[in-house]
C-alpha cells in the first residue's frame, strides 16, 4: 500500500507553489514590462530619427539639393554607431547606406507614410535590430517619394534582458527554497496542537475515557474541533458507563431468578418426590421464568426505540378515557392501600394506545407503591404552551434530588434492596425507563419534581392536530 503523505507535508509543498508559482509570475511580468519598455523607447528613437531625416528631405528644392542629401545624412546619423539607415529612391537605388546591414524587405516593401510608423525586429549574426521604413515625399517638382529605412542595434538590450532574466531565475529558485523551509517551520508550528490531540487520543481507551482534547493551545478551528471531540468523548464516556451499569445490573437481575431455578431443580431431583411437590417446584419455576421473560421483552422494547422502531401504529387516543380504564384497573389495590384515585381534564393525541396506556400505568404503578395509606394520586390532563401535559401526582415523601437525577436510568431503583414487586418492569427497575423511551417515540418529553407533599411525574405530547 503507498504511503500518503502526511499534512504537514502537503501543507509545506502547497505553500511553497503558491509563493513560487507567485513569484514567477511576478517575474514574468517584470521581463514583459522591461522588454515593453525597451521596445517603446527605440520606437521613440526612431520616431526621432526619422523625423530628422523627413525634415532634410523636405528641404529638397532642387537637383543639387538632391545631390547633397547623402552629405547630410551622413553628418547628421554618422555619429549615432548603433543606427543603421538607408536611404532608397523610387527605383530602389541606394543614395545613402550607413552600417550595410540586411534590411528585410518586407519593411522596404511596405513603408508607412506617417507616424506613428509601424516597427519589426530581426537578427543578423550576433545582434538584433529593430527598424522602421518611412515613404517620404520630396519637395522637388516631379520629384517621386523617398523610402528611409533605419533600424538601431538592440543587441545590449537582449544582453541586459537576458542577464537579468538568468538572475531573476536564480532568485526565484532561492525564494522558493526559503519559502519551503518558513513553510515547513510555519506549519510545524501551526500543527503543534494536532499533535497534542494525537497525543491524548493515543491515550483514549476503554479505561480511561476521561481524557480530554486540549481548547485552549490551538487557533479557533482547532478549538472548536477540539471542543466537539470533547463533547463527542463525553457523550461516549457517559454511554460507557450507562452500558457498564447496565451490564452489571442484567447479570444481577438474570443470575438471582436463574440460580432459584437451578437451586429448586437440583433439589427437585435430588431424591424421588410426589406429583404434588414437583407440581409446586414447576410452578415456582414458572413465576421465576415468567420474570425473566417480562424482563427480557423490557429490553427488547427499550432496543427497538433507541432504533426508532418502537411504534407500529398511530391512531387517536383519549388520554381521559385511558386514566379512567387504569383506574378500573387499579381500584382493588388502591383499595387494599386505602389510597385515592383522582383525575381530571381529558386531551387527544396521536399515538400507539396500548404503549401510552403502558406508560401511564407505570406512573400510576410507582404512585400507589410509594403513596402512604390514606394519601391520594391524581392524574391532570391539561394543555400548556401548545402541549398536552398529563401529570400524576402522589402526596408522600418527596424524591432526593441525587435520586432524582437517576429516577429513568434502566435498572436503577431508588431503595435499596432489590425486592420484587407486582407491576410491568417495575421489578427489574425498567418502568421508569420503559415509560420515557415510549414517549420520546411518541416525540414528547417526561420531567420528575418533588414538592413539599410528594413528587410529580409530567409527560408533555404533541397533540392531535384536528
Amino acid at each position: 500500500m503507498t504511503e500518503r503523505a502526511s499534512l504537514g507535508t502537503r501543507l509545506t509543498v502547497l505553500l511553497a507553489t503558491v509563493a513560487s508559482t507567485a513569484l514567477a509570475l511576478m517575474g514574468g511580468v517584470t521581463l514583459w514590462a522591461l522588454d515593453d519598455h525597451f521596445e517603446a523607447q527605440d520606437r521613440g528613437t526612431l520616431h526621432s530619427h526619422l523625423q530628422q531625416a523627413r525634415q532634410m528631405i523636405a528641404q529638397v528644392a532642387d537637383q543639387a539639393d538632391l545631390e547633397a542629401l547623402p552629405a547630410k545624412f551622413e553628418y547628421a546619423f554618422a555619429s549615432h554607431h548603433d543606427l543603421a539607415v538607408r536611404l532608397e529612391d523610387a527605383a530602389g537605388l541606394s543614395l545613402f547606406r550607413q552600417n550595410a546591414i540586411t534590411v528585410p524587405a518586407e519593411l522596404l516593401r511596405r513603408p508607412d507614410d506617417a507616424h506613428p510608423t509601424t516597427t519589426l525586429s530581426w537578427r543578423e549574426g550576433d545582434h538584433a535590430w529593430r527598424g522602421s521604413a518611412m515613404l517620404m515625399p520630396v519637395s522637388m517638382s516631379g520629384a517621386a517619394p523617398l523610402t528611409v529605412a533605419m533600424a538601431l542595434d538592440i543587441h545590449h538590450h537582449e544582453t541586459f534582458i537576458s542577464n537579468f532574466r538568468k538572475a531573476l531565475i536564480g532568485y526565484v529558485l532561492l525564494t522558493a527554497l526559503g519559502c519551503a523551509v518558513l513553510a515547513w517551520w510555519a506549519v510545524r508550528q501551526g500543527l503543534k496542537p494536532l499533535t497534542a490531540m494525537q497525543e491524548k487520543a493515543a491515550l483514549i481507551g476503554s479505561g480511561q475515557l476521561d481524557v480530554r482534547m486540549p481548547v485552549d493551545e490551538g487557533p479557533s478551528e482547532l478549538a472548536e474541533l477540539a471542543a466537539s471531540l470533547n463533547a463527542m468523548l463525553a457523550r461516549l464516556q457517559g454511554a460507557f458507563e450507562r452500558l457498564t451499569r447496565f451490564s452489571s445490573d442484567i447479570a444481577h437481575e438474570l443470575r438471582t431468578p436463574l440460580s432459584n431455578l437451578l437451586t429448586q431443580t437440583q433439589v427437585g431431583l435430588s431424591q424421588p418426590r410426589s406429583t404434588a411437590d414437583y407440581q409446586e417446584i414447576l410452578a415456582s419455576n414458572s413465576e421465576e421464568l415468567e420474570r425473566l421473560s417480562r424482563t427480557v421483552a423490557d429490553m427488547l422494547l427499550l432496543a427497538k426505540a433507541e432504533h426508532g422502531r418502537l411504534l407500529p401504529s398511530r391512531e387517536p387516543v383519549a388520554l381521559g378515557h385511558e386514566v379512567r380504564a387504569l383506574f378500573e384497573f387499579y381500584e382493588a389495590l388502591a383499595d387494599d392501600r386505602g389510597v385515592t384515585l383522582h383525575a381530571s381534564g381529558d386531551a387527544t393525541v396521536m399515538g400507539d394506545r396500548l404503549m401510552l396506556r403502558r406508560a401511564v400505568s407505570n406512573l400510576l404503578s410507582n404512585a400507589l407503591r410509594y403513596t402512604p395509606r390514606a394519601g391520594t394520586v391524581e392524574v391532570r390532563i391539561d394543555e400548556r404552551g401548545g402541549e398536552v401535559r398529563l401529570a400524576v401526582e402522589n402526596y408522600g415523601t418527596p424524591i432526593a434530588p441525587d435520586v432524582m437525577e437517576r429516577l429513568f436510568e434502566r435498572f436503577y431503583r431508588a431503595e435499596q434492596d432489590r425486592s420484587h414487586s407486582i407491576g410491568e418492569g417495575e421489578g427489574a427497575g425498567l418502568g421508569l425507563a420503559i415509560t420515557q423511551a415510549i414517549v420520546q417515540a411518541h416525540g414528547g418529553r417526561i420531567q420528575a419534581y418533588a414538592e413539599a407533599e410528594g413528587n410529580v411525574f409530567e409527560i408533555f405530547l404533541p397533540p392531535s392536530a384536528n
